[in-house]
């Protein structure tokens, strides 16, 4: 089992491309993302600024917008300006500061406007609702008036987190599951149809064994990969990771183990590395949009909720944020765990079943 373990690593090396591949993929994800969530930049979006009034009120608007870091500013001339910028994608929403605007004793004081691309919806809401309250707190200072009603806020962590520390932890998972799943699924039927399994299964080789090697060599890639997105994520794009490492990678790699399992159980179904291929993404794609990947699960309709909640990603993905995110164990859950072994599992006995039997 060993000699074939190291005979595993060094294809593995050999195969130079597809080992690039493996590790730029997920790469690729995590800067894209850092570049528009990570570090500092918490900005929904571009918006531009045409400021005609000098007033009190409006120079505090303008100085509030710059101070919340909701928005990136470009000031501009005129609403022609703003909305030839729109034409070009370089800002999505405009905002026009007219001449009257904060003068009390005026009938358009009070009055500014918003220039929206429809295609810009979630900076067109944002920025309405930012003024909305900006401009409420601004009435009753000016009529001396005391709120009814307030808001308390509390956190249910005192962790500093954010969109992107959410979402390189489902690139990680996304990772794990891409590379496991197409690289065995389509590495065991390249296997068949060189007539490699036919032979291993006329050897005293147990099918355990063979697929064990498999796994332990194809584990120090995943670590790899990890490693690799967790540096680059940590160092360039100031991610938090506020729980232990050490669980991080261990659940991670236990993910690792899953997912190739469930290639070894797609690889014994299928006659060709075609058919890997294409079983692998109907498989994978669906579940890298349902499972949790780039937003929360329980955004879904509860019945599809109750459903892909079960996918073997998500319970992963709610293992792995636990840890990193929130500083927890997952042992505080284990149901996650469960579901996780119970996948393992499965796929492993399909995979022993029809690696045995099945006729190469």
């Amino acid at each position: 089992m060993f000699k074939l373990f190291y005979a595993d690593i060094k294809m593995l090396l050999r195969n130079k491309q597809a080992l690039f591949w493996s590790l730029a993929f997920p790469l690729f994800f995590t800067i894209i993302f850092g570049f528009f969530f990570g570090g500092s930049n918490a900005s929904v979006g571009t918006i531009g600024i045409v400021k005609e009034s000098n007033t009190e009120i409006a120079n505090g608007l303008e100085k509030t917008i710059e101070s919340a870091g909701v928005f990136k500013i470009q000031n501009k001339d005129s609403v022609d300006e703003i909305k030839e910028s729109m034409r070009k994608s370089q800002i999505s929403a405009g905002l026009l500061i007219p001449e009257d605007f904060g003068n009390l004793s005026s009938e358009q004081g009070g009055q500014i406007t918003i220039i929206e691309d429809p295609a810009s919806a979630q900076v067109n809401s944002t920025l309405v609702g930012f003024l909305n309250t900006y401009l409420t707190q601004v009435d009753y200072k000016i009529n001396n008036i005391k709120p009814t009603f307030s808001i308390i806020e509390e956190k249910s962590s005192d962790k500093t987190i954010n969109y992107f520390d959410f979402v390189l932890i489902g690139l990680i998972g996304l990772a794990l599951m891409n590379s496991s799943i197409m690289g065995l699924a389509i590495g065991m039927t390249k296997y068949r149809e060189d007539q490699i399994l036919k032979r291993i299964t006329t050897t005293p080789l147990k099918t355990s064994k063979f697929i064990t090697a498999e796994v332990l060599s194809r584990l120090l890639q995943n670590f790899l990969q990890v490693s690799i997105i967790l540096l680059v994520a940590v160092l360039f794009f100031k991610a938090h990771v506020t729980g232990s490492y050490w669980l991080l990678y261990l659940f991670a790699l236990i993910g690792a183990i899953l997912f190739q399992m469930m290639g070894f159980m797609i690889a014994s179904l299928v006659k060709s590395t075609s058919a890997a291929e294409g079983m692998a993404q109907t498989i994978s794609i669906p579940m890298m949009f349902l499972a949790g990947v780039f937003f929360p699960i329980d955004a879904l309709p509860h019945w599809l909720y109750s459903i892909v909640q079960f996918l073997p990603l998500a319970p992963l993905l709610r293992m792995l944020r636990a840890v990193a995110l929130e500083a927890k164990t997952p042992f505080e859950n284990p149901i996650n765990i469960l579901i996780v072994v119970g996948w393992i599992i499965v796929f492993f006995f399909i995979a022993m079943w029809k690696f045995r039997l099945a006729e190469e």
